[in-house]
Parts: C-alpha cells; sequence; structure tokens
C-alpha cells in the first residue's frame, strides 16, 4: 500500500501521518448522533481601508501570501470603475498581518505622480492573481508566477514587484474549441457580445500533488430548461510550463450552482495544513436587490465553503460560510467575496480576508479568524452522539485530535480492529475521557498514548462525544 497516497483505496483508507480534517466524507463510515456543522469565521479587525485616490470604492480581487518573514498583499484598483480601461494592481506589505503599510514603488504613474504603491495597470491589471512558485525546478527569475487579464496572460517577477509577460499571446482564447464542447460561454451568445469571459479572480498555482500548474477560471454555462440563460461557474485547465494549457475541464460539484447562488469566484487552494484537501471560498451571487444604498447594481454576495481531494469535484455546502451580517452596506454585489489565500498568524487560528462595503466611500478589507481546521465539525449535542472511521492505515505513534467540548461535555476514543472489534489496551472504556478545547489533544488510554504498535495495520477509530466537536485528527510520528 502506497502510504504517500491519501486517495489510495484497498480496503483501507491510507493516511500515514497526514492531518485529516472531517469536512466530508471520506474518512467516515457511520454516525449516530453526530452532525455535521458548518463554522463561520468571526470578524477581527481591518486590514486596509481603500481610500487612496488610485484605489476607489471598488477595490477587489484581493491575494494575500507569506513570503519568508513578511506577508504580501495584491489587490485591483478601479478608481475610475470598473468598466474604465484605467485599472491597476495596487501591493501592500505586513510584518505581521494585521497592520498593512502600502511602499511606495515608483512605477505606476497616476496623474502625474508615482508616489503608489501600484506594480501594474491597464485592462490587464483588472485581476491580477500572483503566486509563490514552488515547482522544484522554478528559475530565479520566475520565483514569482501571476495570471492577469482578459484573456489571460502568464507573468513572472524575481521579486514580486517588478513583473514582465511570460509571452504576448494569452495563456487560453476565448474561442478555444473545448469552450463551446464543454459549454463554456461569454455572458452574451457569443464574444461579439462584448461581455468578459475571464473577467473574475481567476487564479493559478503549482500544484504538487499533480505535479502540474493549474488554472481555475470562470466562465458561463447553460442552465438547463432555461434556453438563452447563462450562469457563472468555474473550470480548470492544467499545464508543465505555465505557456502551455490543456483543454479546460468543468469543475463538478455536489450541488450544481443554480440562477440564484452562482459562483462569481473560486478561491480554490490547497489547505495549508492538510495540502492533499482542497479549500474553495467561491463568492456566491445571488440574484437579489442589494440592500446597500451604495451598491451600484443588482446582486448579493456572500461566501461558501466546498471541499475537494483532487481539485475537480467539490463537496459544497450550501448554507453560507461568510454571511453579509448586520451592516446594510455589505448586502451589496462584492462584498463578502474573500481574498486568495489564508496566513496562520497565531496558533490554533487561520486568518481569512474579505472585502466589505463594497461601493461604498467606507470599502474596505475586513480580516476573519477561524480556528484551525475550523471549517466543519463533527458535532454531538449534551444528549451524545457517536461517529467510527473506515479502516485507515497510519503511521506514527500518537494520536492527536484538534477538539472542543462545553464544561459538562467529553471525549473518548476506542481504536477497533478492522471488523470493528475493541483492540485490547484501546477499548472505550479504557480511554481517558477528555473535556476541554485543544488544537493538538493527544488521546490517552489507561496504558497512556502510544499507538505505535497499531501503526501500519487496518483499524477503526470510533468517537463517542457529548456536547462537542471534532474537528480533524492526525497520527505524529
Amino acid at each position: 500500500m502506497n502510504m504517500d497516497d491519501p486517495h489510495e483505496l484497498t480496503g483501507a483508507c491510507a493516511i500515514g501521518s497526514r492531518r485529516e480534517l472531517f469536512a466530508d466524507d471520506w474518512l467516515i463510515d457511520r454516525l449516530d448522533g453526530v452532525r455535521r456543522c458548518l463554522h463561520h469565521p468571526v470578524p477581527a479587525d481591518v486590514a486596509l481601508s481603500f481610500d487612496r485616490p488610485w484605489e476607489g470604492p471598488a477595490c477587489c480581487y484581493v491575494t494575500v501570501f507569506q513570503d519568508a518573514d513578511r506577508y504580501r498583499m495584491y489587490y485591483g484598483c478601479y478608481p475610475f470603475g470598473t468598466k474604465s480601461p484605467d485599472q491597476y494592481t495596487g501591493y501592500a506589505e505586513s510584518s505581521d498581518g494585521i497592520h498593512w503599510t502600502r511602499p511606495v514603488l515608483n512605477l505606476v504613474d497616476f496623474k502625474g505622480s508615482r508616489e503608489n504603491n501600484l506594480l501594474w495597470e491597464g485592462p490587464k491589471a483588472h485581476n491580477f492573481s500572483p503566486f509563490i512558485d514552488t515547482h522544484p525546478d522554478v528559475a530565479p527569475d520566475q520565483r514569482y508566477k501571476a495570471v492577469t487579464g482578459d484573456p489571460p496572460l502568464a507573468l513572472a517577477s524575481a521579486d514580486g514587484i517588478h513583473w514582465r509577460k511570460l509571452q504576448e499571446t494569452p495563456i487560453l482564447q476565448s474561442d478555444n474549441p473545448a469552450f463551446e464542447r464543454l459549454g463554456i460561454a461569454y455572458w452574451g451568445k457569443d464574444p461579439s457580445s462584448g461581455r468578459a469571459l475571464f473577467d473574475s479572480h481567476n487564479l493559478a498555482f503549482w500544484d504538487s500533488r499533480i505535479g502540474e500548474y493549474v488554472y481555475y477560471f470562470r466562465g458561463w454555462t447553460a442552465v438547463p430548461d432555461l434556453p438563452g440563460v447563462r450562469i457563472r461557474t468555474f473550470f480548470r485547465s492544467r499545464s508543465q510550463d505555465f505557456l502551455r494549457w490543456s483543454e479546460p475541464e468543468a469543475v463538478e460539484f455536489s450541488t450544481p450552482p443554480t440562477l440564484l447562488d452562482q459562483f462569481y469566484t473560486n478561491c480554490v487552494q490547497p489547505y495549508f495544513r492538510a495540502p492533499h484537501i482542497y479549500v474553495a471560498l467561491p463568492m456566491r451571487l445571488a440574484w437579489r436587490k442589494p440592500l446597500s444604498q451604495a451598491a451600484d447594481r443588482d446582486g448579493l454576495g456572500e461566501a461558501v465553503l466546498m471541499v475537494s481531494r483532487d481539485g475537480l469535484h467539490f463537496h459544497r455546502y450550501m448554507e453560507a460560510f461568510l454571511r453579509p451580517g448586520l451592516d446594510q452596506r455589505d448586502w451589496s454585489k462584492h462584498s463578502n467575496m474573500m481574498a486568495w489565500g489564508m496566513l496562520s498568524l497565531s496558533p490554533g487560528e487561520i486568518s481569512l480576508y474579505h472585502t466589505r462595503h463594497h461601493y461604498a466611500p467606507t470599502a474596505h478589507l475586513q480580516r476573519t479568524v477561524l480556528r484551525a481546521d475550523g471549517f466543519v465539525s463533527l458535532q454531538a449535542p449534551y444528549s451524545g452522539g457517536e461517529f467510527t472511521t473506515r479502516p485507515l492505515v497510519f503511521s506514527g505513534n500518537r494520536l492527536e485530535i484538534n477538539v472542543s467540548s462545553g464544561a459538562a461535555g467529553s471525549l473518548r476514543v476506542e481504536i477497533q480492529d478492522e471488523s470493528g472489534r475493541p483492540i485490547e489496551g484501546f477499548g472505550l472504556h479504557e480511554s481517558r475521557e477528555f473535556y476541554g478545547d485543544e488544537i493538538e489533544y493527544i488521546a490517552q488510554w489507561r496504558g497512556g498514548a502510544d499507538v505505535g504498535r497499531l501503526a501500519g495495520r487496518p483499524v477503526r477509530l470510533r468517537f463517542v462525544l457529548q456536547d462537542a466537536d471534532v474537528f480533524s485528527l492526525r497520527f505524529l510520528e
């Protein structure tokens, strides 16, 4: 059995020492009195107010990532509106991911001055989306790459500030024959309509799981039984060299998008604490009248959660991951749009960023926080419940659990053999009761925490809960 392949199924889930989340059914065999619970990020602070003359209230399409000892942010600036050809890419830096500054780059002229933080300009700056290239053989002068524009161009940089085109021709064209075959279309019936195809926050990154670059982009697709009606969704293309790309593939969802809840963005990324799991936080666009008086068009935005193990088939949660909230200025088309990227600024916590007050004079980027692995839990009420995993094969000698209970709640863990019989020394009656809240709780039995003698053989885990949530597990080497 290949312990490095989390998708190999030979009667048991080979997880090795990887962290596994409970955001899908891959590891679960049985639930009894336990439900899957979607959690929500909590507002923390304002990361950046879009108040510079070259930014404007429509700023969006934000990317954040850590780069050694600093954090980088890139975002679209539309001081004259999103339809104007005068568009820009802004850049900010931070030493802590909380307080951001705009360095003066002296690269782009805005109204006669280069004293600004702009690094790219023109229509091709509309959706600038960069990343650190982790390809093992990446050239030093291409350590940073980006996709931008409609149709999209491939860019590279040695320092993340000074960018150049890798070629003059786009990496994908709207007249690609595969688009018609897949039903990918412009907003209108054809490209002559002038409606954009690649104008969303499309993104690319090196996917180490498959050993290729991937490009996720927004397209339009027909609605069954509604002739002439198209809705937004997204697709994927792959490349070995970042220049020649495969025919697009349709991304599939457990519940497809509809006219009411289209996908405006995709925000797909490998989850950094469990890179074999892809997390997507697309902005769902609901065609309803905005409540915000500042909104310049119909539509409401909110973020939803999806997870995948192959980057192509996603389990979708229908409830909102990030609701607009009490402030009516967030009930608009582009508010609540998640930035691409997650930061780990403090132990046990993830920082996420999203737009707020879009089109209003107070438009800004909000930082929110989420428990590490805290997207989804398996949750039992006070009356109790339990769940059992499928047979799994692990490596290591300790079981680490991300768990939270009430003061009167509890968790016990039993290790069973492949057929479901308790293994001596690891039965439920031998499990030490846990109550508390820990990201890295080490399961204990009467004989201690060492489970090394069970490594390499198929076992099941049985969790018995009372008023408690389990978010993830892994075995430690």
